[in-house]
Formats: structure tokens, sequence, C-alpha cells
């Protein structure tokens, strides 16, 4: 099978399609023929290991999984003995933490994977996973959000347009923080309010929030301790993991009524659910800028490194006919 590949850290140029031994499921897996995955920021991240801490989990001198890719869509090609609930066939979405770019990928039945969103394209179902399953263990943060303002700065991002339709979801008072070409696709993902950063600074304007989520690791809790309520709480993404924020967790545990929390992505089978709840339900939907044949990867990523995508971008495997 295809597969994108790469053997060392460093640069988009270190990734490269390669032939690789197609995956066999075991008893509790499914074999998925891919039709779309993504590129998200976690998987330029673990690719350059800029990061160097990232190195302890993904290997020292050399990345252990050759294979990048986070979320994917598909179809079930074949089935492990001890499988019951899919068939061959299946129409199946879902995420793992890497392997997805590739034309197969094994993963276990009891893992996030689920049967496709009724009218959901692959390339849509592709892009829900990442960043909407990060958005959740962010938002988990804050406890109960009925009824509680909150701003989501970085709010036309992966994670960002996920943290808004499932903060109103919850039925909080959404302030949407973006830049002048993702104001209305922003107010129409459900932000009450949008504030153009080209434009204002959110921090100045004098109102005070129950909540506030930086999703994109562009702002800090000093810049925004005096927009937060007392009580209020600070959220980074383990994407803005840098040496001050564990001490900022412990600091603000002690000393203060405002506290800083990390939301730690771990994906579920029941999260993926959720989503899919939601989908369905016409709460939420998937947000893609840019679509790249799978040969594409490199163009693909170092458009993400720009840092200027809007949603997500997809690779697609298998073309739509």
């Amino acid at each position: 099978m295809r597969a994108v590949v790469h053997e060392k850290y460093g640069g988009p140029d270190v990734l490269h399609l390669e032939e690789v031994e197609r995956p066999i499921p075991k008893d509790d897996e499914v074999l998925v023929k891919v039709h779309a995955t993504t590129v998200t920021r976690t998987d330029v991240g673990l690719r350059s290991a800029e990061l160097f801490i990232s190195r302890f989990v993904t290997g020292l001198r050399r990345p252990r999984n050759k294979i990048l890719g986070m979320e994917f869509s598909g179809e079930v090609e074949a089935i492990g003995a001890g499988v019951t609930e899919l068939k061959v066939g299946d129409q199946v979405f879902g995420g793992k933490g890497f392997g997805a770019h590739a034309e197969f990928i094994c993963i276990r039945v009891s893992a996030s994977l689920a049967m496709k969103p009724a009218g959901m394209t692959f390339e849509e179902a592709a892009s829900v996973f990442d960043g909407g399953s990060l958005a959740l263990a962010c938002l988990r943060q804050a406890d109960r959000l009925e009824g509680k303002s909150i701003v989501i700065y970085g709010a036309s991002g992966s994670v960002g347009t996920a943290a808004v339709q499932l903060a109103k979801s919850f039925d909080a008072h959404v302030t949407a923080v973006c830049s002048t070409k993702n104001v209305e696709l922003v107010r129409s993902l459900g932000a009450d309010d949008v504030v153009d950063y080209t434009q204002e600074d959110f921090t100045k304007d004098g109102k005070t929030y129950d909540v506030i989520f930086d999703s994109v690791g562009k702002t800090s809790f000093r810049r925004c301790r005096r927009s937060l309520k007392p009580g209020g709480t600070y959220i980074e993404t383990d994407l803005g993991f840098l040496w001050h924020v564990p001490l900022l967790l412990l600091l603000t545990r002690w000393i203060g009524d405002k506290k800083v929390k990390l939301g730690i992505t771990a994906y579920s089978k029941k999260d993926l659910l959720l989503l899919k709840e939601l989908i369905e339900a016409g709460k939420y939907r998937a947000v893609i800028d840019r679509r790249y044949p799978l040969e594409d990867v490199v163009e693909a990523t170092r458009y993400v490194e720009t840092g200027e995508k809007t949603g997500n971008v997809v690779l697609t495997v298998i073309r739509a006919t």
C-alpha cells in the first residue's frame, strides 16, 4: 500500500510516499481502507520534533512510528476473527495517534471508531475527531458551561471551530476571536459575539468572562487575567505546553481565585459518539479549508505550518467518484 513515511525528524521535505506492507488486523481490530485524512498541527509538531520533550514519546533519535495521521474516514476492508460490531463495507470514521496517512489502517473496534455520520462526506468525516476531541478536553476543564460566558481565542482553527460549536451546544455565551477574513464563518458556527483581533483587543475593552480558552497557544494568562471574572478559568491546549504552563497550573491552584488549566487530549469512543450525535442533530459541522491528494502531502504540510489555515486541511486518499 502507499503511505506517507518519515524516517527522521525535520522539515516537510522529510515526508515521502513509499510502498509499505499492508497491516493485518488482529482479532479485535478492523482494517480500514482510508478515503480521507487530515494534516494537523500535532502532525507538524511530531514530524519536526521542535519541542524536544515530544521525542520521549515518539523516539529520541528517530520516529518510532513512521506514518503520521491522527484522524480518518473510510470503509471496512477486513475484520478480525473476534469482531462482531462491524462488517466489511461499513463506512466508518475515527481517530488514532498515528498511521492514517496511508491507504489502509488497523484499529481496534473498542477504540475511537464509529459508523460515519449519515449524510456526511468522507472528507468532512475525516475532519471531525482530532479538533473535536481536543476542544472537548479543554472545555471540560471549565466544568459546567451552561449560562457561562466564554472567549474562544483562535476561533477559526480546527480546535477553535470545534470549540465554538461545542460551547454553544453546552449553552454557553460564546465570544469568538479571529481575523477579519473569518468573522462571518465563525458567526455562522453560532458565536454570539465575534471580535476581529486585527481591529480590537478583547483584553482591553473592560469586559470580563467566566472562561477564556486559547485554542492556538498565542495568548497568555498574564495578558488575559484582568479579563477573567473572579473565580474564572483560563484554559491552555496541550499544543501550547511550554515550560511555564505546569508552573502556572500549580501557582494558580494555591494562589488567587483565577485558575489556569490544561486540556490534554485523550481519544475515546465516548467523545467520538458525542460528536457524531451532535453532527446528526445539526449542531456540529466540519470546517475544511483546503484539500490535497495524498501525494501532495508536503505542500499540505507547508500550508498548515503557515498558521493561517481555517478549520482543517484534508488529504484525499481515495478520490470521490
